[in-house]
């Protein structure tokens, strides 16, 4: 690997890190094409915070990385010399079942939190779809899962979150009770940002009692009205849903509901949803190899699903049969095949393309996002795409007034364009 264009040297890493934790990066390491000179993991936030001063002062282009499942997000990097490893930070900080909040690092794995909090009878409300997801990457990518209409997304969950600054300032925000509103609300300012503005190294967050049964009620739709008057039927019902799924591609087009709780409630709520689902076509209760085959619960994964390149498209709950109408219409005259799995009543839907080619598939892309954006009141971002459609399309689209805001958020916190630049909106 040549290494000649930056300053810090191999064994400037390994001091920091230690001889075994930073190395000359292999392709693998490589983010959309661009590869880096090196990958170091640092054990501490003291170790961070001194990787993060070591690249502002040799200016080092970094990026965070955790289990690597959302490295395929936004536009490909401007430049790139390191990669901040967080798996060697891997722990549970703090955990008080009594009061539900739990503290972690930030190269935790979801997967593995949720069987450690199993034992306490508890759960933390998110359950987005990449396997092997990290606290961290989770947090910059804002990723969530069908449950979020029920527990809300990770922004609504962490209340609290430690930090590391681009010049190597630690800095900490929130706290350990859920009414904390002291202060910036870094928690929030960090959700979704991507790792540009900081590295996350811990998060605080609240936690819900895991419930003691689940039933799933699944609806066959003939059409793209029924999809839409279905969801709205449950939307407008009493029924508590912890999650509302759609799943519509060439072989299946079915409307799961998932109603989680108490015995008796749960299945009072899941006769309420039979009831309410007849008029919209066959309606049954999933049994669990029905589940597990459909992944109601785990949308597809972008960075291991089968389609060349994956959509999220957010609109307005009421646009859903629209956004349907939209996505089959652009894909047909295209002569691309779409698989579609959303989570309905929250007006989030995921696209799959496969076939059809590389200028169709720019064909839909552009032509859906004209759609979204002008008749459903929507957007619509690339989560995965080959690179050379990536350098066609912006993958995070128009962003409007909010764009300057990001940029002023950008310029206060990493003024030099250190950690992840050109990825994110804008290509900040």
């Amino acid at each position: 690997m040549d290494t000649t264009g930056t300053k810090a040297s191999l064994e400037d890493l390994q001091r920091i890190v230690g001889e075994e934790h930073a190395w000359e990066a292999a392709s693998e390491d490589a983010v959309d094409g661009i590869h880096p000179s090196f990958v170091a993991e640092p054990s501490s936030i003291d170790e961070a915070s001194e990787l993060m001063k070591l690249a502002d002062s040799e200016g080092l282009s970094v990026a965070p990385r955790g289990s690597g499942t959302k490295m395929l997000l936004g536009n490909p990097p401007s430049r790139l010399d390191l990669v901040v490893s967080t798996a060697r930070v891997n722990e549970v900080i703090e955990h008080v079942p009594g009061d539900q909040i739990i503290r972690v690092q930030a190269g935790l794995k979801l997967e593995t939190l949720q069987e450690q909090l199993a034992g306490s009878e508890q759960i933390l409300g998110i359950d987005p779809p990449e396997k092997g997801a990290t606290i961290g990457g989770t947090i910059a990518t804002n990723s969530s899962g069908p449950r979020r209409l029920r527990y809300g997304t990770i922004r609504d969950l962490i209340i609290g979150i430690t930090v590391v600054l681009a010049d190597g300032t630690v800095a900490k925000a929130g706290g350990k009770v859920v009414k904390n509103v002291a202060g910036y609300d870094l928690s929030k300012l960090f959700t979704g940002s991507l790792g540009t503005i900081g590295l996350i190294a811990t998060a605080n967050f609240r936690l819900h009692p895991r419930p003691e049964l689940g039933r799933t009620v699944a609806v066959e739709l003939s059409d793209t009205k029924e999809a839409g008057e279905a969801t709205q039927a449950v939307m407008h019902s009493q029924i508590v849903s912890s999650a509302l799924e759609l799943h519509w591609n060439e072989d299946t087009r079915l409307l799961t509901l998932l109603i989680e709780g108490i015995p008796p409630a749960v299945e009072a709520q899941a006769e309420t949803a039979s009831f309410l689902f007849k008029p919209f076509g066959e309606t049954r209760t999933l049994r669990d190899e029905e589940i597990r085959y459909l992944g109601p619960l785990t949308p597809p994964d972008v960075s291991e699903a089968k389609e060349e390149v994956a959509l999220k498209i957010g609109a307005p709950p009421t646009e859903l049969a629209g956004v349907l109408d939209s996505v089959l219409g652009a894909c047909e005259r295209s002569g691309v095949t779409p698989s579609i799995i959303g989570h309905a009543a929250n007006g989030i839907t995921m696209v799959g393309l496969s076939g059809g080619g590389e200028e169709a598939q720019v064909r839909v892309i552009e032509e859906l996002r004209g759609e979204i954006w002008v008749r459903r009141g929507g957007s619509l971002v690339v989560q995965k795409a080959p690179l050379s459609i990536k350098k066609r399309v912006d993958v995070w689209g128009p962003a409007g007034d909010y764009l300057g805001l990001i940029r002023r958020v950008k310029g206060k916190f990493d003024p030099r364009g250190v950690l992840n630049p050109g990825r994110f909106l804008g290509g900040i």
